[in-house]
């Protein structure tokens, strides 16, 4: 068996438990068809690089399997039918299962959030040393004749 990834984003107006029946559908899916699914790791909301059906956000979802050379392609045919999938991507890995990622801060929009007022900055009068004249003991060649 084979160890795959599969990373997708579901329309982030779907409600939770609609959301949670459709993670567990895929979930499912390994199961039922000889994989095993080793992690499922939501990430949440986070704001798409462009919009997607008019979306601008979107719900991603981490899934870690091992399965099957024909399973992945089973999984993307059912994702693709899923109207609540927006996009999706399965990728073959090798080696050990990643450590799971810290979730990042969530993304606020800058009118949402507070004005944090900078703190001024102090400038502290830097002192400055006489400067000092450069004496050159040596003589040019020219003038050592």
């Amino acid at each position: 068996m084979n160890q795959y990834e599969v990373m997708y984003v579901i329309d982030p107006t779907l409600e939770d438990s609609a959301r949670i029946e459709l993670i567990n559908r895929f979930s499912d899916l390994v199961k039922k068809n000889g994989g095993e699914v080793d992690r499922v790791d939501e990430w949440g909301k986070r704001r798409l690089a462009y919009a997607i059906q008019y979306k601008t956000e979107g719900y991603y979802v981490l899934m870690y399997i091992k399965a099957p050379a024909e399973l992945p392609r089973e999984i993307e045919r059912n994702m693709q039918i899923s109207d609540s999938v927006l996009r999706y991507l399965t990728v073959r890995y090798e080696g050990e299962l990643p450590a799971k990622r810290e979730p990042l801060k969530p993304y606020v929009p800058r009118e949402a959030a507070p004005a944090a007022e900078a703190p001024a900055a102090v400038e502290a009068p830097v002192a400055e040393a006489p400067a000092e004249p450069v004496v050159d003991d040596e003589k040019p060649e020219s003038e050592a004749e």
